[in-house]
C-alpha cells in the first residue's frame, strides 16, 4: 500500500506540484506499475506533464540503472522512423553509408519512452509489435533477427479508440500498449493546482531575474481557477513569466490577471512595434495578423459583391437583402441603425453603375453568369492563399535558422510535429 508520505516523496523528487486527487491517483499507479515489466500507456492534454511520469516509472523500476531514451514518434520522418528505432545496415537505402544501432538495441535492459504514439505509422507499428511480443527486431536492410530486454512506457494525447476505429492504429497494438493505464488530468481538473504552480513558476522566475514575485489577491486566484487552460501547464507556465515581466505593481487583482488570460471576449491587445517593416525582421505572429485582416477584408469584398448580385437580380435593395448581410453594416460609423437603415431602403434601386458595367454587349443572363464566376473564384482563391502564404512562412523559417526544423518549428510557435506534417503536405524539400 503507498502511503500520502511516500506520493509527497515522488512529487518532491520530481518537482510535481499540487495536491488534487486525480493528480494523486495518477503518481500512485505510476509508483505501483514501476516495480513490473509491464507496458505503461500514458494519456492526457498536451502540456500536461505526461513525460514526467515515464521519467518516474524509470526510476522506481528495476531498470533504474540503464538507459533512458525519450521519443517523439510524431517529430521523426515517416521515412526514417523504423532506422531511428531498429537501426539499419550499410548500404540499405540512400544515405546509410555505415551501419547505425537503434534505439532497441542501444538501450537494452533500459527503457524507451514513444511520446506521442499515435503518430507512428502502420509498418512501424507492426515492427513494434514484434519486440512487445517476442523481444524480437530486425534492421532496416538486414534479415538477422535480434534480441532486445526493452521496457515500453507510450504517452498520447489522442483518442487511440478512434484512430482504431478509422484504421490508423492496429488494435492489438493498442491493447498490448494498454496493459496499465495512466490518465494525467488537465490542469482545468486541478483546482487550486493552478495556484501552487503560478506561485512556483513566479518564484522561479523572481530568482532568476532576481525581482519581487508576483503575488494574486483573491479576486485573481478565482478568475485563475475559472480559466480553462486548453494550453494547460505550459500556457500557465507562459502567463506567469509574462505578468511577472510586465507588471510594476507586484500585487496583481482579478481585472489585472484578466488581461493575461486570452479568449473570445478578452483578448490581449496586440499591435506591431513601431519600426516594423516587412522582410526577415518581423515576427510570424506580426504577419499571421496581417494575414487574417487582409484575409477578413476580401472576405468583406465577397460578400459586398453577392450583396451587389443579389440587389441586381431582384431589381432593388430590400429588407430581406439587407437582413441576409446584416454583418457588412455592423461596424459602419453611422447614427443610423440597420434596422433602420433596411426599413427606409424598400424603393431603393440598383444604383445605374451597374447598366454601365454591362456595356450593352451581354444580355442579362450572360452578364450575372460572369458576376457568380468572379464571387465563386475568388472564394476558391481564399483557401490556396492562405496555404500559399503558409507554405512561403514556413520556407522562411527554414532558410533562417539553416534547415533546422527544431528552431524553425519555434521560430513559427507551431510543434515539430506540426512542421514535419506540413513540409510533406506542402512537399517541401
Amino acid at each position: 500500500m503507498i502511503t500520502p508520505q511516500e506520493i509527497h516523496s515522488v512529487k518532491l523528487r520530481f518537482g510535481i506540484i499540487g495536491n488534487s486527487p486525480l493528480l494523486n491517483h495518477a503518481i500512485q499507479v505510476a509508483m505501483q506499475a514501476a516495480p513490473t515489466d509491464m507496458t505503461v500507456m500514458i494519456t492526457g492534454e498536451s502540456g500536461s506533464g505526461k513525460e514526467s511520469f515515464s521519467k518516474i516509472i524509470h526510476s522506481l523500476s528495476l531498470r533504474k540503472h540503464g538507459k533512458f531514451i525519450a521519443i517523439n514518434c510524431g517529430a521523426i520522418p515517416e521515412g526514417t522512423i523504423d532506422s531511428e528505432l531498429f537501426g539499419h545496415e550499410k548500404g540499405s537505402f540512400t544515405g546509410a553509408h555505415e551501419a547505425r544501432k537503434g534505439y532497441f538495441e542501444v538501450t537494452d535492459g533500459g527503457t524507451i519512452f514513444l511520446d506521442e504514439i499515435g503518430e507512428m505509422p502502420l509498418g512501424t507499428q507492426a515492427r513494434l509489435l514484434r519486440v512487445l511480443e517476442n523481444g524480437e527486431f530486425i534492421r532496416v536492410g538486414s534479415s538477422k533477427v535480434q534480441k532486445t530486454n526493452v521496457r515500453v512506457i507510450t504517452a498520447t494525447n489522442v483518442n487511440l479508440i478512434k484512430a482504431v476505429e478509422k484504421g490508423k492504429f492496429r488494435e492489438d497494438l493498442y491493447y498490448r500498449l494498454n496493459t496499465v493505464p495512466i490518465f494525467v488530468p488537465p490542469l482545468r481538473e486541478r483546482g487550486e493546482d493552478m495556484v501552487l504552480l503560478f506561485r512556483k513558476f513566479t518564484t522561479d522566475f523572481s530568482e532568476r531575474y532576481h525581482v519581487k514575485p508576483i503575488t494574486l489577491d483573491a479576486g485573481a486566484q478565482n478568475v485563475l481557477m475559472r480559466y480553462p487552460f486548453p494550453g494547460n501547464i505550459r500556457q500557465l507556465k507562459n502567463i506567469a513569466e509574462q505578468i511577472s515581466l510586465l507588471e510594476e505593481q507586484r500585487e496583481v487583482n482579478a481585472q489585472t490577471l484578466s488581461k493575461y488570460l486570452p479568449n473570445e471576449a478578452n483578448r490581449l491587445p496586440m499591435t506591431l512595434p513601431s519600426g516594423s517593416g516587412s522582410g526577415e525582421s518581423m515576427d510570424f505572429s506580426e504577419r499571421d495578423i496581417l494575414y487574417k485582416v487582409l484575409f477578413d477584408m476580401k472576405k468583406d469584398m465577397n460578400d459586398l459583391k453577392k450583396l451587389v448580385l443579389e440587389s441586381f437580380q431582384s431589381g432593388g435593395l430590400n429588407a430581406n437583402i439587407m437582413q441576409k448581410h446584416q454583418g457588412l453594416f455592423e461596424d459602419l460609423d453611422s447614427n443610423v441603425s440597420p434596422k433602420e437603415a433596411m426599413e427606409n431602403v424598400s424603393s431603393y434601386q440598383v444604383p445605374l453603375v451597374l447598366e454601365s458595367q454591362k456595356g450593352g454587349s451581354l444580355s442579362d443572363v450572360e452578364y450575372e453568369d460572369d458576376v457568380i464566376e468572379d464571387i465563386q473564384h475568388e472564394e476558391d482563391d481564399n483557401s490556396l492563399s492562405l496555404e500559399r502564404k503558409e507554405k512561403e512562412m514556413i520556407l522562411k523559417a527554414l532558410r533562417k535558422h539553416n534547415n533546422k526544423r527544431k528552431y524553425a518549428a519555434q521560430d513559427l510557435g507551431i510543434s515539430e510535429r506540426t512542421l514535419y506534417r506540413k513540409i510533406k503536405q506542402y512537399e517541401i524539400e
